[in-house]
């Protein structure tokens, strides 16, 4: 390399180093302002009068819950250490509770539950918040449903009841409600046995039903087009041409009992 292209690469080269050299000093002043943090941005709810007083107390006499929590993804926040009750504990998300003991307990008494205000539940699950505020979405936010109707806080796995084996319990929690969709069928979709959730979001979609994609878009992701001549849109063995310009696949007549039959291998009712 000569000297004249040496003094053009130079400041390239200078300027990298001087953006990387800020970006380190930027960071560790981040770092060192996070270090002196005492507790997360996330505020706990407030209960007027209360002050925090840990986890044992909790535990005194909500003993199945505590025993059950420490396996819980929510658990991973959880400590003992009163100076920490405020954000790693059970009072970060029912708030301070001295009250609530002061009063011998009792359901509602002086004390945040969650399971009946998604509130708390929002504070951290921002983006479900969101979701909520789609199009089509669970009634949460209009109070019909709420988060613990779906979810178990507490259980080692927050997204499906506690208890069976995993896969008898993979659709149970919208089974619950969504008992015709959910019963055994004859011939049954396999796109269950990966869970309701591989078509649906159940917190909120742009797409009516909750659907995760519009339309055939939906279908098409399993269902994959075998390579054809031009002009043909073979599924399966089987030229859909014609059918995909009727609709969705199962609102154009094809294959209404899109979750499954008790007398159609084709998913017919």
């Amino acid at each position: 390399m000569n000297s004249t292209s040496e003094q053009k690469s130079k400041p390239v080269w200078w300027l990298s180093a001087s953006i990387a050299l800020s970006i380190l000093g930027l960071a560790s002043l981040v770092w060192s302002s996070c270090s002196t943090l005492t507790r997360t941005v996330v505020a706990p709810p407030e209960i007027e009068g209360a002050s925090f007083v840990g986890n044992q107390s909790c535990a005194d006499c909500h003993t199945n819950i505590s025993r059950i929590f420490p396996a819980s993804p929510h658990g991973r926040f959880y400590k003992d250490d009163l100076k920490w009750a405020s954000f790693a504990g059970c009072e970060s998300c029912h708030g301070p509770g001295s009250k609530h003991v002061a009063a011998g307990g009792g359901r509602g008494k002086f004390i945040v539950n969650p399971g009946q205000d998604a509130a708390s539940c929002y504070q951290c699950h921002l983006e479900v918040h969101a979701e909520f505020k789609l199009p089509h979405h669970h009634p949460v936010v209009e109070n019909r449903i709420n988060c613990v109707d779906c979810h178990d806080p507490h259980g080692r796995d927050i997204r499906k009841p506690a208890g069976g084996l995993a896969i008898t319990q993979l659709n149970q929690s919208c089974a619950q409600c969504h008992r015709e969709q959910a019963r055994p069928f004859a011939f049954e979709h396999e796109a269950l046995r990966e869970g309701c959730t591989t078509c649906h979001n159940p917190h909120g979609s742009i797409n009516s039903k909750l659907l995760v994609e519009r339309d055939n878009n939906l279908c098409l992701k399993c269902h994959a087009q075998v390579q054809a001549a031009a002009g043909q849109i073979v599924i399966g063995k089987l030229d859909h041409s014609s059918f995909v310009r009727r609709g969705a696949c199962w609102s154009s007549g094809c294959h209404t009992a899109v979750h499954g039959s008790n007398i159609s291998p084709r998913m017919l009712y």
